[in-house]
Protein backbone atom coordinates (compact mmCIF):
# COMPACT_ATOMS: atom_id res chain seq x y z
CA UNK A 1 0.00 0.00 0.00
CA UNK A 2 1.28 3.46 -0.91
CA UNK A 3 1.13 5.03 2.56
CA UNK A 4 1.98 8.72 3.10
CA UNK A 5 5.74 8.96 3.88
CA UNK A 6 5.14 11.39 6.76
CA UNK A 7 2.74 8.88 8.31
CA UNK A 8 5.11 5.91 8.03
CA UNK A 9 8.05 7.93 9.39
CA UNK A 10 6.04 8.93 12.46
CA UNK A 11 4.77 5.40 13.10
CA UNK A 12 8.27 3.94 12.77
CA UNK A 13 9.49 6.39 15.40
CA UNK A 14 6.59 5.59 17.74
CA UNK A 15 6.44 1.81 17.32
CA UNK A 16 10.11 0.95 17.23
CA UNK A 17 10.54 -2.83 16.95
CA UNK A 18 6.79 -3.30 16.34
CA UNK A 19 6.90 -1.18 13.18
CA UNK A 20 7.65 -4.10 10.84
CA UNK A 21 4.62 -6.06 12.13
CA UNK A 22 2.52 -2.90 11.81
CA UNK A 23 3.49 -2.31 8.18
CA UNK A 24 3.05 -5.98 7.30
CA UNK A 25 -0.52 -5.87 8.64
CA UNK A 26 -1.50 -3.57 5.76
CA UNK A 27 -0.94 -6.49 3.38
CA UNK A 28 -3.23 -8.77 5.38
CA UNK A 29 -6.81 -9.37 4.26
CA UNK A 30 -9.26 -7.08 6.04
CA UNK A 31 -11.74 -8.74 8.37
CA UNK A 32 -15.53 -8.41 8.38
CA UNK A 33 -18.00 -8.29 11.24
CA UNK A 34 -21.68 -8.33 12.08
CA UNK A 35 -23.43 -7.77 15.40
CA UNK A 36 -26.59 -9.55 16.53
CA UNK A 37 -29.52 -7.33 17.52
CA UNK A 38 -30.70 -8.54 20.96
CA UNK A 39 -33.98 -6.65 20.50
CA UNK A 40 -34.86 -9.36 17.99
CA UNK A 41 -32.59 -12.37 18.50
CA UNK A 42 -29.95 -13.70 20.90
CA UNK A 43 -26.42 -14.03 19.46
CA UNK A 44 -26.31 -17.83 19.85
CA UNK A 45 -29.68 -18.13 18.10
CA UNK A 46 -28.46 -15.95 15.24
CA UNK A 47 -25.37 -18.10 14.82
CA UNK A 48 -27.54 -21.20 14.72
CA UNK A 49 -29.99 -19.77 12.17
CA UNK A 50 -27.54 -18.16 9.75
CA UNK A 51 -26.14 -20.66 7.33
CA UNK A 52 -22.66 -19.16 7.26
CA UNK A 53 -19.45 -19.53 9.28
CA UNK A 54 -19.39 -17.11 12.23
CA UNK A 55 -16.74 -16.77 14.93
CA UNK A 56 -17.13 -14.58 18.05
CA UNK A 57 -15.57 -11.14 18.47
CA UNK A 58 -13.99 -11.35 21.94
CA UNK A 59 -14.69 -7.74 23.00
CA UNK A 60 -18.35 -7.66 21.95
CA UNK A 61 -20.74 -10.33 23.26
CA UNK A 62 -23.07 -9.77 20.29
CA UNK A 63 -20.36 -9.62 17.63
CA UNK A 64 -19.15 -12.14 15.05
CA UNK A 65 -16.59 -12.32 12.27
CA UNK A 66 -17.81 -13.49 8.88
CA UNK A 67 -16.05 -14.19 5.60
CA UNK A 68 -16.46 -11.79 2.70
CA UNK A 69 -17.90 -14.39 0.32
CA UNK A 70 -20.92 -15.02 2.58
CA UNK A 71 -22.56 -11.63 1.66
CA UNK A 72 -24.76 -11.24 4.79
CA UNK A 73 -26.16 -7.92 3.54
CA UNK A 74 -28.11 -9.89 0.91
CA UNK A 75 -29.79 -12.18 3.45
CA UNK A 76 -33.48 -11.59 4.39
CA UNK A 77 -32.50 -11.73 8.07
CA UNK A 78 -30.41 -8.61 7.58
CA UNK A 79 -33.40 -6.76 6.11
CA UNK A 80 -35.41 -7.98 9.12
CA UNK A 81 -32.96 -6.17 11.43
CA UNK A 82 -31.61 -9.30 13.11
CA UNK A 83 -28.05 -8.03 12.80
CA UNK A 84 -26.02 -4.96 11.90
CA UNK A 85 -22.92 -5.13 9.72
CA UNK A 86 -20.08 -3.40 11.56
CA UNK A 87 -16.30 -3.44 11.48
CA UNK A 88 -15.20 -5.54 14.50
CA UNK A 89 -12.93 -2.94 16.15
CA UNK A 90 -15.72 -0.35 15.90
CA UNK A 91 -17.89 -2.59 18.10
CA UNK A 92 -15.56 -1.92 21.03
CA UNK A 93 -16.83 1.62 21.70
CA UNK A 94 -20.46 0.66 22.31
CA UNK A 95 -19.34 -2.44 24.22
CA UNK A 96 -17.04 -0.48 26.55
CA UNK A 97 -19.54 2.03 27.96
CA UNK A 98 -21.91 0.41 30.49
CA UNK A 99 -25.40 1.25 29.28
CA UNK A 100 -28.27 0.34 31.61
CA UNK A 101 -32.01 0.43 31.12
CA UNK A 102 -33.53 3.90 31.71
CA UNK A 103 -30.24 5.67 30.95
CA UNK A 104 -30.30 9.01 29.13
CA UNK A 105 -27.82 8.54 26.29
CA UNK A 106 -26.37 10.87 23.67
CA UNK A 107 -24.57 9.48 20.63
CA UNK A 108 -22.98 12.72 19.50
CA UNK A 109 -21.48 11.69 16.14
CA UNK A 110 -23.90 8.89 15.39
CA UNK A 111 -24.18 8.22 11.63
CA UNK A 112 -24.50 5.67 10.15
CA UNK A 113 -25.86 4.16 13.36
CA UNK A 114 -23.63 1.30 14.49
CA UNK A 115 -23.22 2.56 18.03
CA UNK A 116 -26.78 3.90 18.30
CA UNK A 117 -28.27 0.53 17.40
CA UNK A 118 -25.87 -1.12 19.86
CA UNK A 119 -26.95 1.28 22.63
CA UNK A 120 -30.61 1.03 21.66
CA UNK A 121 -30.52 -2.73 22.20
CA UNK A 122 -29.04 -2.24 25.69
CA UNK A 123 -31.71 0.32 26.61
CA UNK A 124 -34.37 -2.20 25.54
CA UNK A 125 -37.03 0.42 24.86
CA UNK A 126 -36.44 2.33 28.12
CA UNK A 127 -34.87 5.72 28.81
CA UNK A 128 -33.90 8.11 26.02
CA UNK A 129 -31.43 7.91 23.16
CA UNK A 130 -30.57 11.07 21.23
CA UNK A 131 -28.61 10.23 18.08
CA UNK A 132 -27.02 13.26 16.47
CA UNK A 133 -24.99 13.91 13.34
CA UNK A 134 -24.07 17.19 11.67
CA UNK A 135 -24.49 15.69 8.19
CA UNK A 136 -28.06 15.80 6.89
CA UNK A 137 -27.37 13.17 4.25
CA UNK A 138 -25.76 10.79 6.74
CA UNK A 139 -28.73 11.21 9.07
CA UNK A 140 -30.88 9.46 6.47
CA UNK A 141 -28.81 6.28 6.81
CA UNK A 142 -28.87 6.73 10.59
CA UNK A 143 -32.68 6.84 10.64
CA UNK A 144 -32.97 3.81 8.37
CA UNK A 145 -30.67 1.71 10.54
CA UNK A 146 -32.35 2.73 13.80
CA UNK A 147 -35.78 1.91 12.40
CA UNK A 148 -34.63 -1.40 10.90
CA UNK A 149 -33.23 -2.37 14.31
CA UNK A 150 -36.58 -1.66 15.97
CA UNK A 151 -35.22 1.00 18.36
CA UNK A 152 -38.33 2.89 19.50
CA UNK A 153 -36.98 5.37 22.06
CA UNK A 154 -34.66 7.43 19.84
CA UNK A 155 -34.73 11.04 18.63
CA UNK A 156 -32.48 11.88 15.67
CA UNK A 157 -31.06 15.40 15.59
CA UNK A 158 -29.00 17.23 12.97
CA UNK A 159 -27.15 19.83 15.03
CA UNK A 160 -23.72 21.09 15.94
CA UNK A 161 -22.67 20.15 19.49
CA UNK A 162 -22.74 23.76 20.75
CA UNK A 163 -26.45 24.05 19.89
CA UNK A 164 -27.24 20.78 21.65
CA UNK A 165 -25.30 21.95 24.72
CA UNK A 166 -27.55 25.00 25.13
CA UNK A 167 -30.57 22.69 25.34
CA UNK A 168 -29.23 19.66 27.21
CA UNK A 169 -26.99 21.06 29.94
CA UNK A 170 -26.20 18.25 32.42
CA UNK A 171 -29.03 16.11 31.02
CA UNK A 172 -27.34 12.90 29.84
CA UNK A 173 -25.74 10.31 32.09
CA UNK A 174 -24.00 8.48 29.23
CA UNK A 175 -22.41 10.07 26.15
CA UNK A 176 -20.63 8.48 23.18
CA UNK A 177 -18.13 10.62 21.31
CA UNK A 178 -16.91 8.64 18.32
CA UNK A 179 -15.03 11.65 17.04
CA UNK A 180 -14.26 12.61 13.43
CA UNK A 181 -10.60 11.81 12.85
CA UNK A 182 -7.87 11.31 10.26
CA UNK A 183 -8.94 7.68 9.80
CA UNK A 184 -5.47 6.14 9.83
CA UNK A 185 -6.86 2.99 11.39
CA UNK A 186 -9.08 2.47 8.32
CA UNK A 187 -6.35 2.73 5.67
CA UNK A 188 -6.50 -1.04 4.99
CA UNK A 189 -10.29 -0.97 4.67
CA UNK A 190 -10.65 2.33 2.83
CA UNK A 191 -8.01 3.29 0.30
CA UNK A 192 -9.64 6.72 -0.16
CA UNK A 193 -8.71 7.52 3.46
CA UNK A 194 -5.05 7.23 2.44
CA UNK A 195 -5.48 9.74 -0.38
CA UNK A 196 -7.26 12.32 1.78
CA UNK A 197 -5.01 11.97 4.86
CA UNK A 198 -3.92 15.16 6.57
CA UNK A 199 -1.95 15.18 9.81
CA UNK A 200 -3.59 16.81 12.85
CA UNK A 201 -6.47 18.23 10.80
CA UNK A 202 -9.11 17.15 13.33
CA UNK A 203 -7.53 18.01 16.69
CA UNK A 204 -9.36 21.33 17.10
CA UNK A 205 -12.73 19.74 16.31
CA UNK A 206 -12.09 16.87 18.73
CA UNK A 207 -11.26 19.24 21.59
CA UNK A 208 -14.34 21.32 20.88
CA UNK A 209 -16.65 18.31 20.79
CA UNK A 210 -15.38 17.08 24.15
CA UNK A 211 -15.91 20.55 25.64
CA UNK A 212 -19.60 20.49 24.66
CA UNK A 213 -19.99 16.84 25.69
CA UNK A 214 -18.81 17.85 29.17
CA UNK A 215 -21.53 20.49 29.35
CA UNK A 216 -24.20 17.89 28.56
CA UNK A 217 -22.95 15.17 30.93
CA UNK A 218 -24.44 15.09 34.43
CA UNK A 219 -22.39 14.65 37.60
CA UNK A 220 -21.41 11.02 38.03
CA UNK A 221 -22.03 10.38 34.31
CA UNK A 222 -19.74 8.50 31.95
CA UNK A 223 -18.64 9.11 28.41
CA UNK A 224 -16.50 7.19 25.98
CA UNK A 225 -14.20 8.91 23.49
CA UNK A 226 -13.05 6.91 20.48
CA UNK A 227 -11.41 7.34 17.09
CA UNK A 228 -10.34 5.07 14.25
CA UNK A 229 -6.87 6.58 14.02
CA UNK A 230 -3.41 5.73 15.38
CA UNK A 231 -2.34 9.36 15.83
CA UNK A 232 -1.55 10.15 19.50
CA UNK A 233 -2.29 13.82 18.76
CA UNK A 234 -5.94 12.81 18.21
CA UNK A 235 -6.09 10.27 21.02
CA UNK A 236 -3.93 10.44 24.16
CA UNK A 237 -3.11 14.13 23.62
CA UNK A 238 -6.80 15.07 23.28
CA UNK A 239 -7.73 13.26 26.49
CA UNK A 240 -4.69 14.68 28.27
CA UNK A 241 -5.69 18.24 27.36
CA UNK A 242 -9.26 17.54 28.44
CA UNK A 243 -8.19 16.17 31.84
CA UNK A 244 -5.91 19.15 32.46
CA UNK A 245 -8.80 21.51 31.75
CA UNK A 246 -11.35 19.39 33.66
CA UNK A 247 -9.98 18.14 36.97
CA UNK A 248 -13.41 16.69 37.82
CA UNK A 249 -12.88 13.73 35.49
CA UNK A 250 -10.98 10.49 35.79
CA UNK A 251 -10.20 7.69 33.37
CA UNK A 252 -12.02 4.45 34.09
CA UNK A 253 -10.15 1.19 33.65
CA UNK A 254 -11.86 -0.85 30.93
CA UNK A 255 -11.75 -4.54 30.20
CA UNK A 256 -8.64 -5.23 28.15
CA UNK A 257 -9.48 -8.15 25.92
CA UNK A 258 -6.90 -10.34 24.23
CA UNK A 259 -4.83 -8.21 21.88
CA UNK A 260 -5.87 -4.86 23.37
CA UNK A 261 -2.95 -2.59 24.16
CA UNK A 262 -2.79 0.06 26.86
CA UNK A 263 -2.95 3.70 25.90
CA UNK A 264 0.44 5.25 25.11
CA UNK A 265 1.05 8.31 27.34
CA UNK A 266 4.74 7.99 26.47
CA UNK A 267 3.90 9.04 22.91
CA UNK A 268 2.89 12.52 24.16
CA UNK A 269 5.21 14.86 26.08
CA UNK A 270 4.02 15.50 29.64
CA UNK A 271 0.99 13.25 29.24
CA UNK A 272 -1.16 11.94 32.11
CA UNK A 273 0.27 8.53 33.09
CA UNK A 274 -3.27 7.28 33.79
CA UNK A 275 -3.81 7.19 30.03
CA UNK A 276 -2.47 3.65 30.15
CA UNK A 277 -6.09 2.87 31.20
CA UNK A 278 -7.22 3.79 27.69
CA UNK A 279 -7.25 1.09 25.03
CA UNK A 280 -5.71 0.68 21.59
CA UNK A 281 -6.64 -1.92 19.02
CA UNK A 282 -3.71 -2.41 16.67
CA UNK A 283 -4.31 -4.50 13.51
CA UNK A 284 -1.15 -6.57 14.05
CA UNK A 285 -2.46 -7.69 17.47
CA UNK A 286 -6.24 -8.03 16.92
CA UNK A 287 -8.53 -9.17 14.12
CA UNK A 288 -9.79 -5.72 13.24
CA UNK A 289 -8.80 -2.26 12.10
CA UNK A 290 -7.03 0.41 14.16
CA UNK A 291 -9.05 1.94 17.01
CA UNK A 292 -8.59 3.99 20.18
CA UNK A 293 -11.04 4.31 23.07
CA UNK A 294 -11.04 5.90 26.50
CA UNK A 295 -13.76 5.71 29.16
CA UNK A 296 -14.18 8.84 31.32
CA UNK A 297 -16.26 9.45 34.43
CA UNK A 298 -17.34 12.81 35.81
CA UNK A 299 -17.00 13.26 39.56
CA UNK A 300 -20.09 13.59 41.70
CA UNK A 301 -23.21 11.61 42.38
CA UNK A 302 -25.26 10.49 39.41
CA UNK A 303 -28.65 12.13 39.43
CA UNK A 304 -31.84 10.16 38.95
CA UNK A 305 -33.95 12.37 36.73
CA UNK A 306 -37.70 11.85 36.91
CA UNK A 307 -38.66 12.44 33.31
CA UNK A 308 -41.86 14.51 33.12
CA UNK A 309 -44.77 12.63 31.58
CA UNK A 310 -46.87 14.72 29.24
CA UNK A 311 -50.62 14.31 28.94
CA UNK A 312 -51.89 12.06 26.13
CA UNK A 313 -52.64 13.88 22.88
CA UNK A 314 -56.30 14.69 22.39
CA UNK A 315 -56.11 15.20 18.62
CA UNK A 316 -59.25 13.62 17.21
CA UNK A 317 -57.36 12.27 14.19
CA UNK A 318 -55.48 9.91 16.50
CA UNK A 319 -58.71 7.97 16.97
CA UNK A 320 -57.89 6.20 13.70
CA UNK A 321 -54.50 5.17 15.10
CA UNK A 322 -56.02 3.83 18.32
CA UNK A 323 -58.68 2.01 16.32
CA UNK A 324 -55.91 0.29 14.33
CA UNK A 325 -54.21 -0.77 17.57
CA UNK A 326 -57.42 -2.22 18.97
CA UNK A 327 -58.08 -4.22 15.81
CA UNK A 328 -54.61 -5.42 14.84
CA UNK A 329 -52.12 -5.14 17.74
CA UNK A 330 -51.97 -7.18 20.96
CA UNK A 331 -49.06 -5.25 22.40
CA UNK A 332 -49.68 -2.24 24.64
CA UNK A 333 -47.99 0.81 23.14
CA UNK A 334 -46.19 2.76 25.88
CA UNK A 335 -45.15 6.38 25.47
CA UNK A 336 -46.29 9.77 24.31
CA UNK A 337 -48.16 9.54 20.98
CA UNK A 338 -47.94 12.75 18.94
CA UNK A 339 -49.38 13.78 15.58
CA UNK A 340 -47.10 15.91 13.35
CA UNK A 341 -49.09 16.83 10.25
CA UNK A 342 -50.46 13.46 9.17
CA UNK A 343 -47.65 11.41 10.78
CA UNK A 344 -47.95 9.62 14.12
CA UNK A 345 -44.85 9.45 16.31
CA UNK A 346 -44.06 7.74 19.60
CA UNK A 347 -41.98 10.35 21.43
CA UNK A 348 -39.85 9.63 24.54
CA UNK A 349 -41.09 11.34 27.68
CA UNK A 350 -39.28 14.25 29.25
CA UNK A 351 -37.35 15.80 26.37
CA UNK A 352 -37.79 19.20 24.76
CA UNK A 353 -36.52 19.54 21.19
CA UNK A 354 -38.07 22.88 20.23
CA UNK A 355 -35.70 25.01 18.16
CA UNK A 356 -33.47 22.08 17.18
CA UNK A 357 -33.09 20.58 13.72
CA UNK A 358 -34.95 17.32 14.12
CA UNK A 359 -34.70 14.54 11.56
CA UNK A 360 -36.92 12.16 13.56
CA UNK A 361 -38.83 13.49 16.57
CA UNK A 362 -39.47 9.98 17.82
CA UNK A 363 -40.47 6.60 16.48
CA UNK A 364 -42.47 6.85 13.24
CA UNK A 365 -45.64 4.74 13.64
CA UNK A 366 -47.44 5.60 10.40
CA UNK A 367 -49.73 8.15 8.72
CA UNK A 368 -53.34 9.22 9.14
CA UNK A 369 -54.91 9.04 5.70
CA UNK A 370 -58.58 9.71 4.83
CA UNK A 371 -60.42 8.21 7.83
CA UNK A 372 -57.81 5.47 8.32
CA UNK A 373 -54.35 4.80 9.71
CA UNK A 374 -51.58 3.26 7.59
CA UNK A 375 -48.80 1.68 9.66
CA UNK A 376 -45.16 2.35 8.80
CA UNK A 377 -42.43 -0.09 7.92
CA UNK A 378 -40.67 1.06 11.12
CA UNK A 379 -43.71 0.07 13.19
CA UNK A 380 -43.55 -3.45 11.76
CA UNK A 381 -39.82 -3.69 12.55
CA UNK A 382 -40.48 -2.83 16.21
CA UNK A 383 -42.92 -5.71 16.70
CA UNK A 384 -42.63 -9.40 17.44
CA UNK A 385 -44.77 -11.94 15.63
CA UNK A 386 -46.94 -12.46 18.72
CA UNK A 387 -47.67 -8.72 18.96
CA UNK A 388 -49.88 -8.78 15.85
CA UNK A 389 -53.41 -10.13 15.59
CA UNK A 390 -53.05 -11.17 11.92
CA UNK A 391 -49.79 -12.62 10.64
CA UNK A 392 -48.51 -14.06 7.38
CA UNK A 393 -45.38 -16.07 8.18
CA UNK A 394 -43.28 -17.30 5.25
CA UNK A 395 -40.48 -19.81 5.60
CA UNK A 396 -37.10 -18.59 4.38
CA UNK A 397 -37.30 -20.99 1.42
CA UNK A 398 -40.75 -19.80 0.29
CA UNK A 399 -40.73 -18.21 -3.19
CA UNK A 400 -43.11 -15.55 -1.88
CA UNK A 401 -40.31 -14.06 0.24
CA UNK A 402 -38.54 -12.87 -2.92
CA UNK A 403 -41.83 -11.60 -4.32
CA UNK A 404 -42.54 -9.67 -1.17
CA UNK A 405 -39.06 -8.14 -1.01
CA UNK A 406 -39.44 -7.02 -4.65
CA UNK A 407 -42.65 -5.19 -3.74
CA UNK A 408 -44.96 -7.47 -5.70
CA UNK A 409 -48.59 -8.29 -4.84
CA UNK A 410 -49.65 -11.95 -4.88
CA UNK A 411 -52.23 -14.45 -3.66
CA UNK A 412 -52.12 -15.60 -0.02
CA UNK A 413 -54.23 -17.55 2.41
CA UNK A 414 -54.95 -14.96 5.09
CA UNK A 415 -57.70 -12.87 6.65
CA UNK A 416 -58.66 -9.60 4.99
CA UNK A 417 -57.13 -6.43 6.42
CA UNK A 418 -53.67 -5.60 7.75
CA UNK A 419 -51.26 -8.50 8.25
CA UNK A 420 -47.80 -8.43 9.74
CA UNK A 421 -45.57 -10.17 7.19
CA UNK A 422 -42.84 -12.32 8.75
CA UNK A 423 -39.99 -14.45 7.47
CA UNK A 424 -39.26 -17.40 9.77
CA UNK A 425 -41.35 -15.60 12.45
CA UNK A 426 -39.34 -12.36 12.18
CA UNK A 427 -41.38 -9.28 11.11
CA UNK A 428 -40.43 -7.82 7.77
CA UNK A 429 -43.25 -5.38 6.98
CA UNK A 430 -46.97 -5.09 6.29
CA UNK A 431 -49.35 -6.51 3.77
CA UNK A 432 -52.99 -5.61 3.26
CA UNK A 433 -55.14 -8.53 2.18
CA UNK A 434 -58.37 -8.32 0.22
CA UNK A 435 -60.15 -11.37 -1.18
CA UNK A 436 -57.09 -13.58 -0.89
CA UNK A 437 -54.64 -11.20 -2.54
CA UNK A 438 -52.04 -9.26 -0.61
CA UNK A 439 -51.17 -5.73 -1.56
CA UNK A 440 -47.55 -5.19 -0.60
CA UNK A 441 -47.05 -2.46 2.03
CA UNK A 442 -43.31 -2.78 2.36
CA UNK A 443 -41.93 0.75 2.14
Amino acid sequence: MNLPPKFTEKMERLLGEDFEAFITSFDDERVYGLRANPLKIAPDQLKEKLNMPLTPVSWCTDGFYYTDETKPSKHPYYQAGLYYIQEPSAMSTGAAIPICENDRVLDLCAAPGGKSTQVGAKLNGTGILVSNDISTSRCKALIKNIEMAGVTNCIVTNEYPDKLATRFGGFFNKIIVDAPCSGEGMFRKNKEAVKTWEENKFCGIQKEILQYADQMLCDGGMMVYSTCTFAPEENEAIIDDFLKANANYEIVEMDKHTGFEDGKPEWVDGCHKTLTKAGRLMPYHVKGEGHFLCLLQKNGTANDVELPRTNPSTDKQLAYFHSFLEQYIHKKIEGHVVLHGISVFLVPFGIDTKGLRIMRSGFFMGDIKTKRFEPSQAFAMSLKKEDAVQVIDFSLEDDNVARYLKGESFEVTAKDGWNLVCVDSFPRGWGKVQNGRMKNKRY
